[in-house]
């Protein structure tokens, strides 16, 4: 965990989203819990618009002020994907101002959507990492993947792991796009993997208007339910 001075004295604009979080965290019962943090970022052509008017920049400050409760090193790992990986770097306190603009416009061309490559990544990193707790991955996106079936295969092979995953829909929530992210959080347990490991929250058309309690609040909500379920399954060990 940053602590509240660390934090004040290294990335003063975050500290509002910071306490925020604090007390999110503490209402899902998750005060001084640890967990790796992940975020993942849809670079398809559709995003465009959410990346020019600075929607996704504050996104990721958000998920970095969640993440400086989560972990101790002040560090997020991003995956930026589209039809391939686009590219994976960091976000960190001392790093964060109008840095995923800078990666973004870095890595050229928007293509489609390919979850199941992105969700890869993240997998081979956490393992590389040799981090034996559980990680939360922020997954966000604006419509539904090109391989439907990758995607959900990728996900059942990972709820063996200490990995959730909390998809964030960034567009109209009744969107037929947002068909296949609500299915993937209501894929059966046990008959499609061991545990839920999945959650998904629509954050609309306007995800800056939503306030950035209610976002933590759901971020959260069904984090702490996977970990007691992972624990119990033995897919995270105590």
């Amino acid at each position: 965990m940053i602590s509240l001075e660390k934090l004040s004295a290294s990335a003063p604009g975050l500290v509002n989203l910071y306490k925020t979080a604090q007390v999110s965290l503490d209402k899902a019962g998750l005060g001084g819990a640890r967990a790796a943090v992940y975020l993942v970022l849809d670079r398809s052509g559709s995003m465009r618009s959410f990346y020019r008017d600075g929607t996704v920049q504050h996104f990721a400050e958000q998920v970095l002020a969640l993440s400086a409760h989560l972990d101790d090193d002040g560090r997020v790992p991003v995956v930026f994907f589209s039809t391939e990986v686009d590219g994976v770097a960091e976000l960190g306190i001392t790093d964060y101002q109008g840095r995923i603009g800078q990666l973004h416009a870095s890595y050229g061309h928007m293509g489609r959507t390919n979850y199941h490559l992105a969700m890869k990544a993240v997998i081979a990193h956490h393992q590389r990492s040799g981090v034996s707790g559980p990680a939360l991955v922020v997954f966000q996106t604006d419509g539904g993947p090109t391989s439907r079936s990758a995607a959900e295969m990728m996900l059942c092979l990972a709820a063996e792991l200490p990995i959730f995953w909390q998809f964030v829909g960034f567009g109209d929530p009744a969107d037929r796009e947002f068909a296949f992210l609500h299915r993937l959080d209501e894929l059966p347990v046990p008959a499609k993997r061991p545990v839920d490991n999945a959650g998904f929250l629509p954050a609309g058309t306007d995800p800056r208007s939503v306030p950035d309690a209610v976002l933590y609040d759901r971020l959260l909500a069904e984090f702490p339910v996977w970990l007691a379920a992972a624990r119990q399954a033995g897919v995270l060990r105590s």
